[in-house]
């Protein structure tokens, strides 16, 4: 009786399966350790990999590896810096029409007037372009794309001409008397000069 009462809990481990007591907790320390190892090399492989990803994105843009890309203003932010404005340039403007996205623009030199008429748009990753097809009294062009670049610098916004421009300041807060802004005006407050000018280049010779 004494031997049988030995055995008996040998029988019944290598009948169900079940290994004893202290193997048990063994087991499932191990199977624990293991699994918080694989979830470290995961996470590990994971890191690895962004980090592979942003170097390989900064090595096509052209920037050393580690630099920090900063944020664009959205679609929706730029529209309401543009639509229904004025861009005052040197010797001429462009109207930013709000519903329909038309665009019209003018110059007027010494010597040469030229207008221009066409669309503009707005893109996710910062970008106002302008569709314009200029004109002279002897010159048509086509319509040709013209696009700047916005990024989001602290509080400030900065501008610049695509593909490659220097970045300046558009629209800083608080305010810069340098500003790109400062020469926007809300409306059409140049659509007279427009009219006149696009007459003068339209007249017949």
């Amino acid at each position: 009786m004494g031997k049988t009462g030995m055995r008996t809990p040998i029988v019944l481990t290598a009948l169900t399966g079940l290994p004893p007591h202290g193997v048990d907790r063994r087991r499932k320390h191990c199977r624990f350790a293991t699994c918080m190892q694989l979830m470290f090399l995961l996470a590990l492989c994971g890191q690895t990999a962004l980090s592979g990803t942003a170097h390989a994105a900064a090595a096509k843009d052209g920037r050393p590896a580690g630099t920090v890309i900063a944020p664009a203003p959205t679609a929706y932010e730029l529209q309401l810096l543009y639509a229904d404005r004025t861009w005052i340039w040197k010797n001429g403007a462009a109207f930013f029409a709000q519903g329909n996205r038309r665009l019209q623009a003018w110059t007027s030199g010494q010597d040469t007037a030229s207008v221009a008429e066409g669309r503009w748009l707005v893109t996710k990753d910062g970008k106002m372009c302008m569709e314009l097809a200029w004109r002279s009294k002897g010159y048509t062009g086509e319509q040709h794309r013209t696009c700047y670049s916005h990024r989001i610098q602290g509080r400030n916004i900065e501008q610049r001409k695509d593909p490659d421009g220097e970045w300046y300041g558009f629209k800083r807060s608080p305010e810069d008397p340098s500003d790109e802004y400062k020469k926007f005006e809300a409306g059409d407050t140049k659509g007279a000069q427009f009219e006149v000018t696009r007459k003068l280049v339209d007249a017949k010779k």
